[in-house]
């Protein structure tokens, strides 16, 4: 663990641009690695915070044979979107770069050169699988077959998204393609592989020895099954025509693989930004005195910890993580988050439904962060994280502040008298503020650090509800000017250390505050004019997070702040049923999609069928069985007879509204005794596409109750 870094290098994982951005993204990701970044800026360090588009890969040509279109086509549409929905949630990268960028292909293909020349690589000759069909061979996502780890029927042919386990294609149980639906054959291809199995010693020691008190656990561990289980070459080639063309002779047709080209993606990103701001990238990269930091989730963690730092041993030039403070999953409403079943809150949606309400979801997905489990997100505990926490607590003090203070001294800050005992342990509480917090957040406990943010609003809340101004104003007006001073200060703290977290809330509140209309001093002579204030020269630094712990003076007597205005509003149930209601759609779409006919049952022969006396008949009467949800009673002209039949169709059907209605009854089966009635046949009925039971009603126009079917 590097102390006192000179600078720090952030990325956070490259999204495929394949879709959009959803909250799981969010919550893995970006906020947490916004929320270090952010923070590290407020203390004055040099900070390079890097992302990029992952543009090759085979989930890209997947999507473009799917949407009709061609792979640049793909990437340019999602690119766009991903980076319009990082932009509108405050995701403050310092560079978002593409890997389909010229300054990435000459930076990977340089890369694997140097390995190359330098005999870091394995060239070998294996069996792929391959689609005769499609008539190409099939990487990684192009197939998919049963996890040998876990029996996941539906794992990739690099990676089972169910148990972790990263996987080759020739690994899977009963492969087959996800071009043509075909069982692929094999064939024999030359590709080269990273022995990984060289770098055993050096990961263990580096990983399991130097970082293992300081590194998460999920992440230590995923590690470490994975070097047990014995490291084995990885070939870092693919037979693709999209991606970066290997760089050296005899590879015509292959590609690099998506995992040795996007986690190089960072480096080219960092020298895309320090090419356009005039800064040296190899000091971001290749300096000791530099913090390296990867903000991935769990499904990377391999990639992150196990081949990226095997490639940069490798190459020999770069430094290692510091850490790789890996997330585990988010889930929606108790079922995982799927891309390909639209089962996500995709954030450019978010948006439409509640405008400038990204700091709820910021919030919410911080408060909830998956960081060593998977969690759950759910619209009613949305709802919850901001009518009850934001609202009643952090926008309410605020809210009293700001009133009071334009009610009682027209938005003019009073100059405070005498502290009592509870002044001063009030501000000393707010100063002990940032170092909590801080600590919280240079250890990634993101969520620790954001309880510990809410507890500072909670204590302005407790100051108020205590000191009570509102009532102590009619008797002693001097003292609620000391305690109007106090809460103003703690709303100054909130506005600074808010930000990291909630970037929109603390603007808005320092707008209120007026705290961006600091007066600049006038020089004359290269003297500093004296008519400027002690109080005005001190809120003029106050920026950083350190000073709202070193002085309670953040915020001077006789500064102007603005009118009141609401943090946050309320969100009402109406609005929650409405998502709610959306997903419900998206699951009963999915059922349809994914309903698969039943298996053909057992054979029989003509003569069994024969047994069968199935006929038209009409419905004369309908009743709910009593104390029975599923059960109605219904009584069936067969035209041989009026008999009793019960079905289970009440959750499907209310019984006045069947009653005249031409069904199919299968006649001869045996009488059964249902609660008590006896059941004297069948109503023949099937599912349609959404789980809905409808009858199976031929065409019966002019037929007689009572004509047999054959």
């Amino acid at each position: 663990m590097i102390q006192n870094p000179k600078r720090y290098t952030i990325t956070a994982a490259l999204p495929y641009t394949n879709g959009p951005i959803h909250i799981g993204h969010l919550a893995g990701v970006y906020v947490p690695a916004d929320i270090y970044a952010r923070f590290l800026r407020l203390q004055g360090k040099d900070v390079a915070f890097i992302c990029g588009s992952d543009e090759h890969g085979a989930a890209i040509p997947m999507k473009a044979k799917k949407e009709g279109s061609t792979p640049q086509e793909v990437i340019d549409k999602y690119n766009g979107i991903i980076k319009q929905s990082f932009e509108d949630f405050g995701i403050s990268f310092d560079n978002y770069s593409r890997t389909s960028s010229k300054i990435h292909h000459d930076t990977a293909s340089a890369f694997f050169k140097k390995m190359y020349d330098d005999g870091k690589f394995i060239e070998e000759v294996t069996e792929q699988l391959y689609d005769e069909q499609a008539n190409q061979f099939l990487a990684d996502r192009f197939v998919m077959g049963t996890c040998p780890n876990c029996g996941n029927e539906e794992a990739y042919g690099d990676q089972c998204e169910k148990c972790g386990s990263s996987l080759n294609a020739t690994d899977l149980i009963n492969p087959k393609s996800t071009i043509t639906g075909s069982k692929p054959i094999t064939k024999s291809t030359k590709h080269w592989f990273l022995p990984l199995n060289e770098y055993d010693t050096f990961l263990r020691e580096w990983i399991l020895g130097e970082h293992k008190k300081d590194w998460k656990p999920n992440v230590l561990g995923q590690v470490k099954s994975w070097l047990d289980d014995g490291l084995k070459p990885r070939a870092v080639t693919r037979d693709l025509d999209w991606g970066i063309p290997v760089p050296v002779a005899g590879a015509d047709g292959k590609v690099l693989y998506v995992w040795f080209d996007a986690p190089l993606g960072y480096i080219s990103s960092t020298k895309e930004w320090a090419e356009r701001e005039g800064k040296d990238w190899e000091s971001y990269w290749k300096s000791d005195d530099t913090k390296l930091v990867h903000f991935i989730g769990k499904d990377n963690i391999v990639f992150h910890c196990i081949i990226f730092p095997a490639m940069l041993k490798a190459e020999g030039s770069y430094i290692l993580p510091d850490n790789v403070p890996a997330n585990e999953f988010l889930n929606l409403e108790g079922k995982k988050l799927s891309t390909s079943k639209n089962w996500a809150v995709w954030l450019h949606e978010y948006l439409e439904d509640f405008p400038e309400k990204q700091d709820v979801l910021r919030y919410t997905l911080t408060s909830n962060a998956p960081e060593t489990k998977d969690n759950d997100f759910t619209w009613k505990d949305f709802q919850a994280r901001n009518n009850n926490e934001l609202v009643a607590i952090f926008g309410n003090f605020i809210n009293r502040v700001v009133v009071l203070t334009n009610k009682y001294y027209d938005g003019i800050i009073p100059a405070p008298n005498t502290y009592t005992e509870v002044d001063e342990a009030t501000l000393a509480e707010m100063k002990a503020y940032p170092a909590v917090i801080a600590n919280s957040i240079e250890r990634y406990r993101f969520r620790e650090a954001l309880t510990e943010l809410m507890n500072l609003a909670r204590l302005g809340n407790k100051y108020l509800a205590d000191e009570e101004p509102w009532k102590v104003i009619k008797q002693d007006p001097e003292r609620v000017q000391t305690q109007m001073y106090v809460a103003l200060q703690i709303a100054t703290a909130l506005a600074v250390l808010s930000e990291p977290f909630l970037p929109f809330t603390a603007n808005k509140l320092k707008n209120i505050l007026k705290l961006d209309e600091r007066p600049e001093p006038i020089i004359t002579m290269g003297i500093v004019d004296e008519t400027l204030s002690v109080n005005d020269a001190i809120r003029a630094h106050v920026t950083r997070w350190e000073d709202v712990g070193t002085t309670t003076d953040l915020i001077p007597s006789g500064h102007h702040i603005g009118a009141a205005e609401l943090l946050f509003a309320k969100i009402e149930d109406e609005e929650i049923q409405k998502q709610i209601d959306k997903l419900e759609a998206t699951k009963t779409a999915n059922a349809a999609e994914n309903k698969k006919a039943e298996p053909q049952k057992e054979l029989i022969t003509f003569e069994d069928f024969a047994k069968m006396d199935i006929r038209t008949g009409t419905i004369l009467e309908a009743e709910k069985m009593p104390k029975a949800n599923k059960l109605l009673i219904l009584k069936v002209d067969t035209g041989i007879d009026v008999r009793t039949i019960v079905s289970g169709i009440a959750a499907h059907f209310k019984p006045e509204a069947i009653i005249g209605k031409r069904v199919t009854v299968l006649v001869n089966l045996a009488p059964r005794k249902l609660r008590g009635v006896e059941s004297q046949g069948m109503i023949l009925m099937t599912e349609d596409k959404q789980g809905k039971l409808v009858f199976v009603n031929p065409d019966t126009d002019g037929v007689a109750n009572g004509e047999m079917i054959s």
